[in-house]
Protein backbone atom coordinates (compact mmCIF):
# COMPACT_ATOMS: atom_id res chain seq x y z
CA UNK A 1 0.00 0.00 0.00
CA UNK A 2 1.18 3.53 -0.60
CA UNK A 3 0.78 6.01 1.43
CA UNK A 4 0.84 9.62 0.41
CA UNK A 5 2.71 12.43 2.18
CA UNK A 6 0.68 15.75 3.37
CA UNK A 7 2.36 16.96 0.31
CA UNK A 8 1.48 14.49 -1.97
CA UNK A 9 -2.59 14.97 -1.07
CA UNK A 10 -1.85 18.78 -0.80
CA UNK A 11 -1.38 18.25 -5.12
CA UNK A 12 -4.14 15.89 -5.56
CA UNK A 13 -6.85 18.41 -7.55
CA UNK A 14 -10.13 19.21 -5.24
CA UNK A 15 -12.31 18.14 -8.46
CA UNK A 16 -10.61 14.43 -7.92
CA UNK A 17 -12.41 14.46 -4.28
CA UNK A 18 -15.68 15.41 -5.60
CA UNK A 19 -15.88 12.96 -8.52
CA UNK A 20 -15.01 9.97 -6.21
CA UNK A 21 -17.75 11.57 -3.55
CA UNK A 22 -20.41 11.50 -6.18
CA UNK A 23 -19.51 7.75 -7.31
CA UNK A 24 -19.83 6.68 -3.48
CA UNK A 25 -22.86 8.31 -3.71
CA UNK A 26 -24.45 6.70 -6.85
CA UNK A 27 -23.21 3.59 -5.93
CA UNK A 28 -25.38 3.92 -2.52
CA UNK A 29 -28.14 5.27 -4.22
CA UNK A 30 -27.82 1.86 -6.48
CA UNK A 31 -28.13 -0.41 -3.48
CA UNK A 32 -31.00 1.35 -2.01
CA UNK A 33 -33.03 1.03 -5.12
CA UNK A 34 -32.56 -2.14 -5.42
CA UNK A 35 -34.74 -3.54 -2.91
CA UNK A 36 -37.43 -1.58 -3.83
CA UNK A 37 -37.62 -2.87 -7.21
CA UNK A 38 -37.23 -6.25 -6.13
CA UNK A 39 -40.10 -5.22 -3.86
CA UNK A 40 -41.81 -3.59 -7.02
CA UNK A 41 -41.53 -6.91 -9.29
CA UNK A 42 -43.27 -9.34 -6.62
CA UNK A 43 -47.30 -9.35 -6.54
CA UNK A 44 -49.18 -7.89 -3.89
CA UNK A 45 -50.31 -10.16 -1.12
CA UNK A 46 -53.93 -8.89 -1.30
CA UNK A 47 -54.30 -8.97 -5.22
CA UNK A 48 -53.08 -12.45 -5.12
CA UNK A 49 -55.38 -13.62 -2.77
CA UNK A 50 -57.98 -12.29 -4.45
CA UNK A 51 -57.19 -13.71 -7.38
CA UNK A 52 -57.20 -16.80 -6.30
CA UNK A 53 -60.60 -16.51 -4.97
CA UNK A 54 -62.04 -15.83 -7.93
CA UNK A 55 -60.48 -19.17 -9.47
CA UNK A 56 -61.97 -20.28 -6.25
CA UNK A 57 -65.40 -19.23 -7.09
CA UNK A 58 -65.33 -20.44 -11.00
CA UNK A 59 -63.96 -23.96 -10.39
CA UNK A 60 -67.24 -24.08 -7.92
CA UNK A 61 -69.58 -22.61 -10.50
CA UNK A 62 -68.17 -25.50 -13.11
CA UNK A 63 -69.22 -27.98 -10.52
CA UNK A 64 -72.12 -26.91 -9.70
CA UNK A 65 -72.79 -26.39 -13.27
CA UNK A 66 -71.73 -30.11 -14.33
CA UNK A 67 -73.70 -31.49 -10.96
CA UNK A 68 -76.47 -30.13 -12.68
CA UNK A 69 -76.16 -31.38 -15.84
CA UNK A 70 -75.28 -35.34 -14.27
CA UNK A 71 -78.76 -34.54 -12.06
CA UNK A 72 -80.75 -33.42 -15.35
CA UNK A 73 -79.21 -36.69 -16.98
CA UNK A 74 -80.33 -38.96 -14.15
CA UNK A 75 -83.67 -38.12 -14.53
CA UNK A 76 -84.71 -38.47 -17.83
CA UNK A 77 -82.91 -41.51 -17.40
CA UNK A 78 -85.05 -43.14 -14.80
CA UNK A 79 -87.69 -41.71 -16.50
CA UNK A 80 -86.62 -43.26 -19.43
CA UNK A 81 -86.62 -46.75 -17.45
CA UNK A 82 -90.11 -46.20 -15.91
CA UNK A 83 -91.37 -45.86 -19.16
CA UNK A 84 -89.56 -48.76 -20.69
CA UNK A 85 -90.91 -50.90 -17.40
CA UNK A 86 -94.35 -50.34 -18.06
CA UNK A 87 -93.87 -50.93 -21.99
CA UNK A 88 -92.71 -54.04 -21.38
CA UNK A 89 -95.03 -54.98 -18.88
CA UNK A 90 -97.73 -54.04 -21.10
CA UNK A 91 -96.23 -56.30 -24.06
CA UNK A 92 -96.11 -59.05 -21.30
CA UNK A 93 -99.72 -59.09 -20.85
CA UNK A 94 -100.09 -59.27 -24.93
CA UNK A 95 -97.95 -62.06 -25.20
CA UNK A 96 -99.84 -63.96 -22.60
CA UNK A 97 -103.16 -63.02 -24.07
CA UNK A 98 -102.20 -63.87 -27.54
CA UNK A 99 -100.66 -67.52 -26.21
CA UNK A 100 -103.94 -68.30 -24.34
CA UNK A 101 -106.03 -67.06 -27.39
CA UNK A 102 -103.67 -69.82 -29.65
CA UNK A 103 -104.02 -72.26 -27.31
CA UNK A 104 -107.97 -72.25 -27.02
CA UNK A 105 -107.97 -72.29 -31.02
CA UNK A 106 -105.88 -75.51 -31.58
CA UNK A 107 -108.21 -76.89 -28.90
CA UNK A 108 -111.76 -76.20 -30.40
CA UNK A 109 -111.37 -79.09 -33.10
CA UNK A 110 -110.76 -81.07 -30.42
CA UNK A 111 -114.02 -80.07 -28.27
CA UNK A 112 -115.75 -80.81 -31.41
CA UNK A 113 -114.88 -84.42 -31.81
CA UNK A 114 -115.43 -85.19 -28.19
CA UNK A 115 -119.05 -83.70 -28.90
CA UNK A 116 -119.19 -85.88 -31.86
CA UNK A 117 -118.03 -89.18 -30.27
CA UNK A 118 -120.64 -87.99 -26.87
CA UNK A 119 -123.47 -88.65 -29.84
CA UNK A 120 -122.59 -91.90 -30.10
CA UNK A 121 -121.92 -93.41 -26.53
CA UNK A 122 -124.40 -96.26 -28.05
CA UNK A 123 -122.66 -97.67 -30.04
CA UNK A 124 -119.50 -99.05 -28.06
CA UNK A 125 -116.82 -99.37 -31.21
CA UNK A 126 -117.46 -96.08 -32.70
CA UNK A 127 -117.36 -94.26 -29.42
CA UNK A 128 -113.99 -96.54 -28.65
CA UNK A 129 -112.44 -95.34 -32.61
CA UNK A 130 -114.04 -91.47 -31.73
CA UNK A 131 -112.38 -91.21 -28.52
CA UNK A 132 -109.10 -92.74 -30.03
CA UNK A 133 -109.48 -89.90 -32.68
CA UNK A 134 -109.46 -87.64 -30.23
CA UNK A 135 -106.63 -88.62 -27.99
CA UNK A 136 -103.94 -88.29 -31.42
CA UNK A 137 -105.28 -85.07 -32.52
CA UNK A 138 -105.13 -83.96 -29.23
CA UNK A 139 -101.57 -85.14 -28.69
CA UNK A 140 -100.41 -83.98 -31.88
CA UNK A 141 -101.57 -80.68 -30.98
CA UNK A 142 -99.59 -80.73 -28.12
CA UNK A 143 -96.54 -82.35 -29.51
CA UNK A 144 -95.96 -79.60 -31.96
CA UNK A 145 -95.73 -77.45 -29.16
CA UNK A 146 -92.77 -79.17 -27.98
CA UNK A 147 -94.36 -81.79 -25.20
CA UNK A 148 -92.86 -85.21 -25.03
CA UNK A 149 -93.45 -88.18 -22.65
CA UNK A 150 -91.01 -89.54 -19.91
CA UNK A 151 -89.86 -92.95 -20.63
CA UNK A 152 -90.27 -94.70 -17.51
CA UNK A 153 -88.25 -97.82 -17.38
CA UNK A 154 -85.08 -98.84 -16.40
CA UNK A 155 -83.12 -97.18 -13.72
CA UNK A 156 -84.96 -94.72 -11.43
CA UNK A 157 -84.18 -91.13 -12.36
CA UNK A 158 -84.80 -88.19 -9.52
CA UNK A 159 -84.88 -85.57 -11.69
CA UNK A 160 -87.62 -87.26 -14.03
CA UNK A 161 -89.47 -89.76 -11.67
CA UNK A 162 -91.11 -89.86 -8.92
CA UNK A 163 -91.56 -93.20 -6.28
CA UNK A 164 -95.01 -93.19 -4.93
CA UNK A 165 -93.87 -97.23 -3.95
CA UNK A 166 -91.58 -99.56 -3.42
CA UNK A 167 -91.75 -103.83 -3.81
CA UNK A 168 -88.69 -106.10 -3.19
CA UNK A 169 -87.13 -106.55 -6.08
CA UNK A 170 -83.48 -108.63 -7.08
CA UNK A 171 -82.33 -105.30 -8.62
CA UNK A 172 -82.23 -102.42 -6.31
CA UNK A 173 -83.87 -98.41 -8.04
CA UNK A 174 -84.94 -100.02 -11.19
CA UNK A 175 -88.79 -99.05 -12.07
CA UNK A 176 -91.44 -101.75 -11.93
CA UNK A 177 -94.36 -99.89 -13.03
CA UNK A 178 -95.08 -96.75 -14.25
CA UNK A 179 -98.52 -95.44 -12.42
CA UNK A 180 -99.11 -91.72 -14.43
CA UNK A 181 -96.61 -90.37 -16.80
CA UNK A 182 -94.68 -87.40 -16.77
CA UNK A 183 -93.95 -85.21 -19.65
CA UNK A 184 -91.76 -82.70 -21.09
CA UNK A 185 -91.72 -79.17 -22.20
CA UNK A 186 -88.92 -79.31 -25.23
CA UNK A 187 -86.22 -79.66 -22.34
CA UNK A 188 -87.60 -78.78 -18.93
CA UNK A 189 -89.26 -81.76 -17.08
CA UNK A 190 -93.12 -80.24 -16.63
CA UNK A 191 -94.28 -83.83 -15.11
CA UNK A 192 -92.74 -86.26 -13.34
CA UNK A 193 -93.56 -89.65 -14.19
CA UNK A 194 -94.83 -91.76 -11.18
CA UNK A 195 -93.42 -95.05 -10.56
CA UNK A 196 -92.97 -97.94 -8.36
CA UNK A 197 -89.37 -98.76 -7.87
CA UNK A 198 -87.78 -102.07 -6.46
CA UNK A 199 -85.89 -102.40 -3.49
CA UNK A 200 -83.65 -105.32 -2.52
CA UNK A 201 -84.34 -106.06 1.28
CA UNK A 202 -81.69 -107.88 3.18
Amino acid sequence: MVFLSEDAKADVPAGEDTKSDKKQDKSDKKQEKAPEEQARGKPEKPREAATKGEAVKGKIAELEKLNAEYKDALQRLQAEFENYKKRVEKEGYSIKDYGERCIVEKLLPVLDSFELALKNTSDHEKFKKGVELIYAQLYSILEAAGLKPIKAEGRFDPYKHEALFQEKSEEDGVILQELQKGYMLKDEVIRHSKVKIGRTIK
